[in-house]
């Protein structure tokens, strides 16, 4: 995965302010203690593509600060926890969450039913260890778009829609698919942004303005 483009395209139109990359144990104790203080998260490792290691976390008490870095959390403030790859449900602290993304199953992190092993940091940067943190965003129950292109030329739009009561649209979690065409009219107005606006500052966001943009990608929304 490359999940830290997230990061590199904060400032852009589809990008989100607010998102952070942990690469550490201390960055990420520090830094989700403050967002999560905030407002309702969804972290997300770096590896892998099926859902399993992202994350939608909201504090069990919803006792939220009214501004970004007014408060952060204690350790044995109380997690809600949902996992992409199946949208089944966990309870932990916010220690034993951090003890589960450094360290993986142990006294400190407590039971857990999640397939995953966590150690979302294990081998550092360069072996991919990282968690990105971005503010979860409520409407996902109405689904996300998928839009696949060819060079600089969207091609089709795919509606991936949570099954009824789950938040994630990933494959096999009984999320609907809905297929259309690039001109679309119902969503003409993320269309027109992504391509007249944002299109041409994604490489360049991401370290590679020297570079084309791929043959073919997709982007989510």
């Amino acid at each position: 995965g490359a999940k830290d483009a997230l990061c590199k395209i904060a400032d852009l139109e589809i990008g989100l302010p607010d998102t952070l990359a942990y690469y550490s144990k201390d960055a990420l104790d520090e830094g989700f203690k403050k967002t999560m203080a905030f407002q309702p998260r969804v972290i997300k490792q770096n590896r892998g593509s099926s859902g399993e290691g992202i994350w939608i976390i909201k504090l069990k008490s919803g006792d939220y600060c009214k501004e970004y870095g007014e408060a952060s959390c204690n350790d044995d403030d109380v997690l809600d926890m949902v996992e992409a790859n199946d949208n089944h449900s966990e309870e932990h602290t916010v220690a034993e969450f951090v003890e589960f993304c450094v360290r993986g199953r142990n006294d400190k992190s407590g039971e857990w039913t999640s397939k995953g092993v966590g150690k979302y940091l294990e081998g550092g940067k360069d072996a991919g260890g990282q968690l990105v943190d971005q503010r979860f965003c409520p409407r996902i129950v109405e689904g996300e778009l998928r839009y696949n292109c060819v060079v600089d030329a969207l091609v089709g739009i795919i509606h991936k829609k949570p099954k009824e009561g789950g938040i994630s649209a990933v494959g096999g979690t009984g999320s609907i698919y809905t297929y259309y065409g690039p001109d679309e009219e119902k969503f003409k107005n993320l269309t027109t942004n992504f391509l007249e606006k944002d299109l041409a500052l994604i490489m360049p966001a991401l370290g590679l303005a020297a570079e084309p943009v791929p043959m073919w990608w997709t982007t989510d929304f």
